[in-house]
């Protein structure tokens, strides 16, 4: 997600681009955040020409150009002719969701996908394919007979009402679920006929970067408070950062492809055992468990949301899977393991 600092722009040297594969032009406004770096870098050491649109150019081996989210501007030639546009802009959702905070999650998004509408619908060779981030807890929680969570594909019935609000930041309750509803329709509601369009419904994406959610949660495995949070009967919706780099390029090269896709691992697993899974990959065998109550006291001196990690929600890629899209980690104590080993790479 996009973050804010000096107005500026850095030039770039890209590398020579695979044999026998011509270098793609890809844009990623608001891909300065934790996902849109690990993307420009995955797709930079491929040899595609990547330029970041965002509020504060940084110095990267991959181009980054100024753009606000809100106005027009010189960064619109760099869609010109472009091969794919990845908009993964938005105000993170790991705060306070007061009134302040929820104004500016939902303007931030939905005022970023309709300026994108507006300048590549003015193009004289817009992109090709434009992405837009969404996310999996789109979906209307359902549950078996049993109580326990059942499966939620993309043609699953999603959360929130159909009527869009004038001010629909004023109500906290379902927020996040108002949001992606309006986030998608504002993507998907203008035509695009030269423009194939995807909605990422993607998980948390866990790497072993600093500030990444497997850096929080492993902090607090390394202390000892590990265990189940909540009931630990709420289910994990995750993906390993090398899968969603591997499903956004293969979904690039398969124009058949367009609508809503999970960006999920096919594997998701209950709070507890997610948790004893993680547990192990970091040699920790013991861990205090996180009431709901401790969570929501935490949560609020953390200044963030304590359902962010007490909702449930169960989604599945059944579409990736469908066109033969394989998982290097469709399990999470494998996915782990990895992270894990990753991180102690980093840390020595």
């Amino acid at each position: 997600m996009d973050e804010p600092a000096a107005l500026s722009s850095h030039n770039f040297t890209p590398q020579t681009p695979p044999p026998h594969s011509r270098p793609l032009r890809i844009v990623l406004p608001g891909g300065s955040g934790q996902v849109g770096r690990m993307l420009a870098r995955h797709f930079q050491e491929r040899g595609h020409l990547v330029t970041v649109l965002t509020r504060g150019p940084y110095a990267a081996p991959w181009q980054t150009v100024h753009w606000d989210g809100e106005n027009e501007g010189p960064w619109t030639e760099h869609l010109e002719g472009a091969d794919v546009c990845i908009n993964l802009t938005g105000r993170s959702i790991h705060c306070r969701h007061n009134l302040e905070n929820r104004k500016a999650i939902y303007a931030s998004r939905i005022l970023s996908t309709c300026l994108l509408h507006r300048a590549i619908a003015q193009l004289a060779d817009p992109p090709k394919l434009w992405m837009n981030a969404s996310a999996a807890t789109i979906y209307k929680r359902a549950l078996d007979p049993n109580g326990v969570d059942l499966p939620l594909d993309e043609s699953s019935a999603l959360e929130g009402g159909d009527v869009l609000e004038a001010e629909p930041w004023r109500r906290s309750r379902g927020f996040i679920a108002r949001v992606l509803r309006d986030w998608e329709a504002a993507f998907f509601e203008t035509e695009t006929p030269r423009t194939r369009k995807i909605a990422l419904r993607s998980a948390v994406v866990f790497s072993p970067a600093p500030g990444n959610a497997f850096a929080v949660l492993g902090n607090l495995v390394r202390m000892s408070l590990g265990g189940a949070q909540g009931s630990g009967r709420q289910f994990v919706p995750w993906i390993h950062e090398d899968d969603y780099a591997r499903a956004v390029e293969f979904l690039i090269a398969r124009p058949d492809l367009s609508g809503p896709v999970n960006l999920v691992a096919p594997n998701p697993l209950p709070n507890r055992a997610f948790m004893e899974a993680l547990r192990d990959a970091l040699d920790m065998p013991n861990g205090l468990p996180a009431p709901s109550l401790a969570i929501r006291i935490g949560a609020f001196f953390l200044r963030t949301e304590a359902e962010l990690a007490l909702n449930s929600c169960r989604p599945v890629p059944s579409r990736l899977l469908q066109v033969g899209f394989q998982f290097e980690f469709p399990d999470w104590p494998e996915a782990a393991e990895d992270l894990a080993r990753q991180w102690r790479h980093r840390n020595d």
